[in-house]
């Protein structure tokens, strides 16, 4: 029986962030619904939104922290104070010996908000590190280097999502929206109902593919070719909008030369595209000589997650740009974001580079202006610290951290040159754990804290849109459960911080909001009671002159003006030079990585959730491919990078390229394999290809 009036939150998972609502249910069980009215997902969830509350009482969440006794080795009960004391003497013996950037501090992508504020502030100010950073940095990087490179901010979209449904076209590169945000598929439906035209750009013959008019399905590593070709057709068929690009950008002449030496059959060898499919998507995109469709182009982490990722999506934009799309309705270019709080994420400090409102921690008035609201002296903050990838490859080393903070992150699943990292992981004095269950990467820390969970707290998120929004505390946590912002005030306390750390949700966001002022990413004028008023609130949202939360915030960019000084958008020259590892004699086909519809991320929650399908990982390949190995569909396969290898039936399909394997990387093994050759601009290590030689 339900023993409270239903709470209106948000999902646990991807970008979406669908409007949810929690009912308890016993003493506790909850029960998760759809909100019929939220904008985003209008009563629309997909099964995971569904099964969420499931793991709420799981046999196997953690409520008491352990810490590993040196003597036996062995993980043992502790109590909160002693836990957090042998932290903060640990942290203080290091830092004394090896300086602040001993201790090392690892965030995530589906903190809140606040919790990303508050773990950049403490960082910076508590343990006067420069070495953090967070998982993040794997999700949506590249666009958003490409993004502030392009159009001098990056926010994932630039529009609402619905405004998906009223375009003519939409083009799809890298993503397969059908299973990684199921609810965000009913736009491309409502789009064909309507006349409009779906193209998909994949390795595989998605479910969000089987949904298309027109699919293109090019080597993996190989999307800017593939633009760099479709910037050419445009521009030799007279269809660049030449008066938006005259007014609005510059740079285009430059692109346009470097574009010349793409021609069709070039494309075609490098991508494996045929010349008709790519001139049949410049005749979407170009139109009939008539009315210039409106158009999107959407990337998502099959185009960004390469050593290549940045000039891929610059790529891109450059098509967009062409067309004269981004800020005109319902057109544009945009990213579909990964995690939950993937673009707030990395608004607000977690980055090793940034600090609150997407203020770059090397600016002098951006120090200072952060520096005066946390009452700090700016000299005091520390630079610019490792990327994600490099902060984990130096962990233990002689120059690196000893000691490293782990927040929202289960590395050991998720990093490149997994079973790498896992060493570095190993080799430190201390490694610090907060989660919900005993993650892989929580089995191997020195101190493993138990923390709330998503209905159990409350703080904000940002989604996929720049639209902000409140998730509320449903129920309770367990007892002996605390926050993360608990866990950060504790250990400010102790390490004897010069400023106090809030626990307090609403007024720590309202601080973020001060610290954001004036920046790019400005939430000054937004506040929990016009979240709660207005479905959320798009960024950038600035106070007005008096002070009060009055701002209506952007829902759409562009109109007028970019955010360059200039107010014109960049065309850049990317230069294609394919992926940082080819096959060849040993390793003979291309390896991708991606998501399954039943399971999110490194799987550390899904895993556990009964009602979802967990066959564990399996290696696709093209039946030509597995009758030239003898393999047999569900029979076992090994397949060996020059990083690793990992053993998994195989899934023998027709849907996926020849000369390439896919494995899901929820499970242990995925990212054993994976290469962490990283973006010269970004730092993104190169997930989505490598590669690799398949074996019964």
């Amino acid at each position: 029986m339900t023993e409270k009036p239903a709470t209106r939150t948000h999902c646990p998972y991807c970008s979406l962030q669908c409007g949810m609502t929690v009912s308890r249910v016993g003493r506790a069980g909850i029960t998760t619904g759809a909100w019929d009215d939220f904008p985003v997902n209008q009563g629309a969830m997909c099964r995971k939104g569904w099964t969420a509350g499931e793991l709420r009482g799981n046999r196997e969440r953690l409520t008491t922290p352990l810490v590993r006794d040196r003597a036996s080795g062995e993980l043992r009960a502790a109590e909160w104070d002693e836990a957090l004391d042998t932290v903060a003497a640990r942290i203080r013996d290091l830092r004394a010996e090896h300086g602040p950037d001993a201790i090392g501090v690892f965030g995530g992508g589906g903190l809140t908000n606040e919790k990303a504020y508050q773990l950049g502030k403490f960082a910076r100010v508590a343990l006067g590190t420069s070495q953090i950073d967070y998982n993040g940095r794997w999700c949506m990087s590249s666009a958003a280097s490409a993004g502030n490179q392009a159009f001098g901010i990056d926010r994932g979209l630039p529009f609402p999502l619905a405004d998906v449904e009223r375009t003519d076209v939409v083009v799809l590169v890298g993503s397969n929206l059908a299973e990684t945000m199921p609810p965000a598929a009913r736009h491309l439906d409502r789009l064909r109902e309507r006349g409009g035209k779906v193209v998909v750009i994949d390795p595989r013959l998605t479910s969000t593919a089987e949904r298309a008019d027109l699919f293109l399905q090019p080597v993996p590593g190989t999307d800017l070719a593939l633009a760099l070709g479709v910037l050419h057709l445009l521009d030799a068929r007279g269809a660049v909008d030449e008066e938006y690009v005259a007014t609005r950008t510059t740079g285009a002449d430059e692109a346009r030369r470097a574009a010349a030496a793409w021609w069709p059959e070039r494309v075609e060898r490098v991508t494996g595209v045929g010349t008709d499919e790519l001139r049949t998507l410049v005749d979407l995109l170009a139109g009939d000589g008539g009315t210039r469709p409106r158009a999107m182009v959407l990337t998502a982490r099959g185009a960004e997650q390469h050593a290549q990722g940045t000039a891929t999506v610059l790529g891109w934009i450059n098509v967009a740009l062409a067309l004269g799309l981004p800020g005109a309705p319902y057109s544009g270019y945009g990213c579909l974001t990964g995690q939950g709080n993937g673009q707030g994420g990395r608004e607000h400090g977690q980055k090793s580079d940034q600090l609150p409102g997407y203020r770059m921690i090397d600016d002098p008035a951006a120090r200072a202006h952060v520096a005066g609201v946390w009452g700090v002296d700016a000299d005091s903050l520390p630079g610019k610290g490792r990327s994600a990838y490099e902060l984990l490859d130096a962990l233990g080393t002689e120059a690196g951290p000893k000691a490293l903070l782990v927040h929202g992150s289960n590395i050991v699943v998720s990093a490149p040159r997994a079973g790498h990292v896992t060493e570095r992981l190993e080799s430190l004095d201390l490694l610090v754990v907060c989660d919900l269950v005993m993650s892989e990467t929580a089995a191997i820390a020195d101190v493993v804290l138990p923390v709330t969970e998503w209905a159990e707290e409350t703080g904000t998120m940002t989604n996929l849109e720049g639209r902000v929004i409140l998730r509320r505390r449903a129920v309770a946590p367990p007892a002996g459960v605390r926050s993360d912002l608990e866990v950060i005030a504790g250990l400010a306390e102790r390490l004897d911080a010069p400023i106090g750390f809030s626990v307090e949700p609403e007024e720590i966001f309202a601080e973020l909001g001060r610290a954001s002022a004036g920046g790019k990413a400005d939430y000054s004028g937004i506040t929990y009671d016009r979240i709660d008023a207005e479905a959320g609130v798009f960024w950038p949202c600035p106070a007005t002159a008096e002070g009060e939360a009055e701002h209506p915030g952007t829902p759409r960019m562009f109109a007028d003006s970019f955010a360059h000084a200039d107010g014109r958008a960049r065309f850049l020259v990317p230069e294609f030079v394919g992926a940082a590892e080819e096959p060849d004699a040993t390793y003979p086909v291309h390896l991708t990585t991606g998501r399954v519809l039943g399971q999110y991320q490194s799987g550390a929650q899904t895993r556990r959730i009964r009602s979802l399908p967990d066959e564990g990982a399996f290696v696709e390949m093209h039946p030509m491919l597995a009758t030239r190995i003898g393999a047999h569909d569900g029979e076992p396969v090994v397949v060996r990078t020059r990083r690793g290898e990992m053993k998994a039936p195989a899934r023998v399909v027709t849907t996926i390229r020849p000369d390439t394997v896919f494995v899901p990387f929820h499970w242990v093994g995925a990212n054993r394999l994976t290469n962490d050759a990283l973006d010269p601009s970004s730092r993104m290590p190169e997930f989505k290809v490598c590669a690799a030689g398949v074996t019964r």
